[in-house]
This record gives structure tokens, sequence and C-alpha cells, in this order.
């Protein structure tokens, strides 16, 4: 499979249709309320460079709009709503969470090309 980068990732997919289907249509399937945590600390240089080449544009993303981004700065408490959740202390690692319970994770961010391909095969698991 081509994995080209960001410009490919924008307006691909077909979330945005079938958000509007299950407005549309009584029974249709409705789009998930995941979240992806991204567990990062301060200095992580390797959370730096995901902020630099996918923070400003995964929100933007499809993927962005089916698991909004999360971020947990594991030097600080744990939230309580994340109890059942474990934490990691390798930086970044991204846990696909979806009502609280963990779908998958992703440790470390060597880049773009290996991020996208990693966060769909999570996404496909969700239900």
């Amino acid at each position: 499979m081509d994995w080209p980068g960001l410009g490919w990732r924008l307006g691909r997919g077909a979330l945005p249709g079938l958000f509007l289907l299950s407005l549309l249509v009584p029974g249709a399937a409705a789009v998930s309320a995941a979240e992806l945590l991204m567990l990062e600390k301060p200095g992580c240089s390797w959370c730096a460079r995901w902020d630099r080449e996918i923070g400003p544009v995964y929100h933007k993303t499809d993927e962005g709009k089916r698991a909004a981004l999360r971020r947990i700065d594991i030097t600080q408490p744990w939230p309580k709503d994340l109890e059942g959740i474990r934490v990691d202390r390798f930086t970044p690692t991204f846990i696909l969470i979806e009502d609280g319970t963990e779908i998958g994770r992703v440790r470390g961010y060597p880049g773009e090309m290996y991020f996208w391909p990693e966060l769909d095969k999570l996404l496909q698991k969700l239900p």
C-alpha cells in the first residue's frame, strides 16, 4: 500500500459520509466516540517530532475526527477517568480508547510513514 504522506491523509475515507448517513437514516451506523491518548513528557524529542509532523493536521484528518487526540503528561498524576488504562513510561505512546476501554496502543514515533498505518490498524479494531 502506498503511504505518500499527509497530503494523502486529508480528505480520505468514508467517515464523514457515514456520519451524515447516520443523521439521515434511522438505524444507520453511528460514528465512534473514541479517543487517542498521547502519552508524553517534557523534553521528549520524539514527541516534539510528532508535534511538528502530525500535530498541526491530526484533527483535520479522518482519523483525528474518528478519535480525538488527548494529551497526557506522564510526569503528572494519572487522570481519574483513565484508571483502567495501564500507564506506559515510553514516550510517545498512543493508546486508542473507547468508553474507557483500551482498544490498542502504538509505542514510539519513528515518523509519519509508521504512524498512519499503525493508527489505521487500531482504528479498524473499533466496534
